[in-house]
């Protein structure tokens, strides 16, 4: 814009989203999606872990307004300079209900997590990768955050290695964890708790071995799809911190071409 252009702006300019709607239908959802933005993670070892993250920003709208403001959403994405912690993701969440008038807002925070990990005999090091989602919920004047945590694992068929006189078949296997937690959890803290759970874990890189310690240790501790999301939900119900979950495992079947899956839903309070 050419600086004489300035002078031909309104003085004010009116506000259409604010103007009143006379349909009388509120809308639960309004705001904006995949909007993506680097964020800083705390990690447990002390470190800070430098990402991308993809939010989704949404408010309740009342009946009687026209349309929310969408750059507002951004401003305050902005306003948090790229720190994100559980306790400043759920900072923004009030913000954002309080900047935008709303009674009801929802934050979805999506992005890839690294942890390195050392190889079980050689211990050579290498990072893997684990997709997290933080969720921040104000509804009805309470706020809720849940952390959904996918952990990928192996599991190797009991019955496979029952039947068979030799080997048995195991397949990667996505395990999920959504936990509403009333106290801080770290994100490595679900990912030991799933791994532990599994016929064996994954890694990054192998030597020749680790390869076969992870073979031998799979077929050592077979895993149905049901026992591992059971195994999981066990050990979060001992927590306290946890005050409801969903537990899931997709088995990605070596044999066949279709998926295992198995879910245990919990709240503990109720």
């Amino acid at each position: 814009m050419k600086a004489r252009d300035l002078h031909n702006i309104p003085a004010n300019i009116p506000d259409v989203q604010a103007s009143p709607d006379s349909r009388k239908l509120a809308i639960d959802q309004v705001g904006i999606k995949a909007i993506r933005h680097p964020v800083r993670i705390m990690e447990r070892s002390g470190g800070v872990q430098h990402t991308i993250a993809m939010f989704n920003m949404y408010v309740g709208l009342p009946h009687h307004f026209k349309g929310t403001h969408m750059s507002r959403f951004v401003e305050i994405l902005e306003a948090h300079e790229r720190e994100i912690t559980v306790e400043t993701f759920q900072r923004m969440l009030r913000e954002m209900v309080e900047k935008l008038e709303a009674e009801e807002g929802k934050i979805e925070m999506s992005f890839p997590y690294f942890i390195e990990k050392k190889a079980p005999v050689s211990g050579v090091k290498s990072l893997m990768d684990y997709d997290i989602t933080f969720t921040g919920v104000i509804r009805k004047g309470r706020q809720n955050f849940t952390m959904k945590v996918l952990v990928p694992v192996t599991s190797l068929c009991p019955c496979s290695k029952k039947i068979s006189e030799r080997g048995a078949h195991n397949q990667r296997s996505h395990v999920t964890v959504t936990a509403r937690t009333s106290d801080f959890v770290w994100i490595e803290e679900i990912v030991d708790l799933v791994e532990k759970q599994a016929s064996s874990e994954l890694y990054g890189l192998l030597k020749r071995p680790d390869e076969k310690w992870v073979t031998e240790r799979a077929y050592d501790n077979p895993k149905f799809v049901e026992d591992l999301v059971r195994d999981v939900a066990a050990v979060l119900n001992l927590d306290e911190r946890v005050d409801a979950y969903v537990v899931e495992s997709e088995n990605f079947e070596s044999i066949h071409n279709h998926s295992a899956y198995a879910l245990i839903e919990k709240d503990k309070r109720k």
